[in-house]
């Protein structure tokens, strides 16, 4: 399928500008003699974050799925030899973060290397005088982001989020995409964006300390450049071998990018998946020069980076796609996407077309089922809902359910639900939401509507409606325009949630007690207005009527759509190219009133369209420190028509746990 290449993922990605006139350690940094085994997933910990000021502190993150023992790890300079630290916690979470300060010091411009008890390099990171002060952070992803310089050094021992930059290095864009350590010792280098990178003056070493960098104009093939979105392939002249690293460094020193693997993890290759973007797996099958097969399994660590990989399939006749409107800036503040940037499409071209919708635009709202997270309820304008499940990498219409998808209507099953936004209760039930009637679109019909989805039969009418219309007059001035900006979105919102938390019900001043509304169930739900990017919060109730509790400001111009995950204990409210593609994430403050807490962009590689629909599968789907994000596209638009994403209307990335 056609891929959106990111700028980062699980690799080493450096900034700094160390001379490699340095770069020769023999006899400084020896390699070490045989010890203990290495521990079981050394090659997901990832130095994190380094400062050569206060105290020398670094950080180690763990992006694996299993905790891994660092007890007896050493760290070395490019002065002093390995030397023993002691670390905040003998173990590493999945996750999770470990910080010690070292204890010989490090310098304005420097290096850190991390070794196991046995010897084998771990990561390795270098920078130029002053990179680390106040520190030198991943930027983009823990674990998997491009080092830069921040502006605090605050964040050791959690995500580095403060003080990161949006904007990364350039020759970030070039990823080791391919190794193998099978005695031709070949390095394939992908790049990933726009413009043709000069590399004949870079760099390239192994896991062994002993040896000197080796030049890649000097390796065999020689090369000097690699296109936009191009290959270029060399043999190692160091030779690679198990339990084997390779380090890439540009020409003042700085390390782009680096892969570790273990015994026989390059045999026949190490291969990132997917191609120039993803983890290092085992390949079957070697692919030196082009995409990658991603046939295997398991294999070392790595991330990667890059734009769009054309070539998608043609569009089906009568599948429009409908360019984007409204674009505008992103809120003040707005911090890079936290999650790894690869991103790609993850839907079958023009696959839900529907009798009301024949063009196929227009999916919108999205959220995993929260007790089969293999399930994704998708809403798509012109009143109908989808089950989505995963089929080879792709979310289809499931067709045990609905193939195309089933008709929503209004209590009664008469009208067309404009539906937009859609939850799951904690009743497994389906809760969408509708803005107008599209059989009268000029008339704003701002409702919540109850469905269960185990319901037979290919259409389906509420349990329930609540009918929110009359609090919006502004809606209804007979323009099609200002009735298409109600409810966008909702989510539901547990009690239990609210309440550990300290918020203040609006409606009595005091502490929220869930007992004062007897018939609401376990949560509220929050309905997202595209008017102003208000959030409306109300009690359900089981006769019908419903309880408002206020609106809650997000700080944005829009709300496309609403959800709460538990994995960062956060009610999100998401806003398309209104507001530049951005995510709020709103927490309850000291004073019991919910309030945004910190706004991130899409990945950077990503359209900048009417993506109205997201979701963050739950983290028991975690692998590798990542769940995966989900984004639809409400015009199914992509970089345009004629391109490989136009026709498509979902995206999938990867979230932290």
């Amino acid at each position: 399928m056609p891929i959106f290449r990111p700028r980062v993922s699980v690799a080493s990605v450096c900034a700094g500008a160390l001379t490699l006139s340095g770069f020769a350690v023999a006899g400084v940094l020896a390699a070490q003699p045989a010890a203990a085994a290495d521990p079981a997933g050394y090659q997901n910990v990832r130095i994190n974050e380094v400062t050569s000021s206060n105290n020398d502190t670094v950080e180690l993150y763990n992006a694996g799925s299993a905790s891994v023992s660092i007890s007896g790890w050493k760290m070395s300079d490019d002065s002093f030899s390995p030397q023993s630290f002691s670390p905040s916690a003998s173990t590493i979470p999945a996750g999770g973060f470990v910080t010690f300060n070292s204890p010989k010091g490090l310098g304005d411009a420097d290096k850190l290397v991390i070794y196991t008890p046995g010897g084998t390099v771990v990561d390795r990171v270098e920078w130029a005088t002053d990179k680390a002060k106040p520190a030198m952070a991943r930027c983009g992803g823990d674990g998997t982001g491009a080092w830069v310089t921040t502006t605090t050094a605050a964040t050791f021992g959690a995500a580095n989020a403060a003080g990161c930059p949006s904007s990364i290095p350039a020759a970030s864009r070039v990823r080791i995409n391919e190794v193998t350590s099978d005695g031709s010792d070949t390095v394939e280098l992908y790049n990933g964006g726009t413009s043709a990178v000069s590399v004949g003056s870079w760099k390239y070493v192994d896991g062994d300390t002993s040896h000197s960098a080796a030049t890649i104009s000097s390796s065999s093939p020689s090369a000097t450049s690699i296109p936009a979105g191009g290959y270029v392939t060399f043999n190692s002249t160091i030779g690679l071998g198990d339990n084997d690293s390779v380090f890439l460094l540009d020409s003042s020193g700085n390390t782009i990018d680096s892969v570790t693997w273990a015994t026989d993890g390059a045999k026949p290759s190490d291969e990132r998946c997917a191609n120039g973007s993803g983890w290092f797996q085992t390949a079957t099958t070697a692919t030196f020069g082009g995409a990658n097969s991603c046939t295997g399994s398991g294999g070392g660590t790595g991330g990667g980076t890059g734009q769009l990989l054309g070539g998608g399939g043609a569009l089906t006749s009568g599948c429009t796609p409908e360019a984007p409107t409204g674009t505008g800036s992103s809120p003040a503040g707005t911090l890079a996407w936290p999650g790894g940037l690869d991103v790609t499409i993850a839907d079958n071209v023009c696959a839900f077309i529907t009798s009301t919708g024949p063009e196929g635009r227009d999916l919108s709202g999205l959220a995993f089922d929260p007790a089969n997270p293999s399930v994704l309820w998708a809403a798509k304008n012109k009143n109908w809902l989808f089950k989505l499940v995963k089929s080879s990498g792709k979310w289809i219409p499931d067709p045990s359910w609905s193939a195309t998808g089933k008709q929503l209507h209004f209590t009664g099953g008469t009208g067309q639900p404009d539906t937009e936004g859609l939850t799951v209760g904690a009743n497994g039930h389906v809760y969408v939401t509708s803005e107008r009637d599209n059989a009268a679109n000029t008339v704003p019909k701002d409702t919540i509507m109850e469905f269960n989805p185990a319901a037979a039969g290919s259409t389906l009418t509420p349990l329930h409606q609540w009918d929110m219309t009359s609090q919006f007059p502004q809606l209804n001035t007979g323009s099609s325009a200002d009735a298409n900006l109600g409810f966008e979105g909702v989510g539901y919102v547990p009690d239990s949630w609210l309440t550990a938390n300290g918020w203040k019900d609006p409606l009595t001043g005091a502490a929220y007690n869930p007992a004062n509304y007897p018939l609401h169930g376990s949560g509220l739900f929050f309905a997202g207005l595209e008017w102003d990017g208000t959030l409306h919060v109300y009690g359900l109730n089981s006769d019908g009527t419903f309880t408002t509790f206020g609106a809650v400001a997000t700080g944005k111009a829009s709300v496309m759509d609403v959800l709460f995950d538990a994995g960062t204990q956060r009610v999100i409210a998401i806003c398309d190219n209104t507001c530049g593609e951005t995510h709020t994430l709103l927490k309850v403050d000291a004073s019991g009133v919910i309030v945004p807490d910190v706004t991130y962009t899409n990945p950077a590689v990503m359209p900048i369209d009417n993506l109205e629909g997201f979701a963050l599968a739950p983290t028991a789907t975690c692998v590798n420190g990542f769940r995966e994000a989900v984004w639809s596209d409400d015009g199914i638009y992509g970089f345009g028509a004629g391109t490989s994403s136009s026709g498509h209307a979902l995206y999938s990335g990867t979230f932290p746990c």
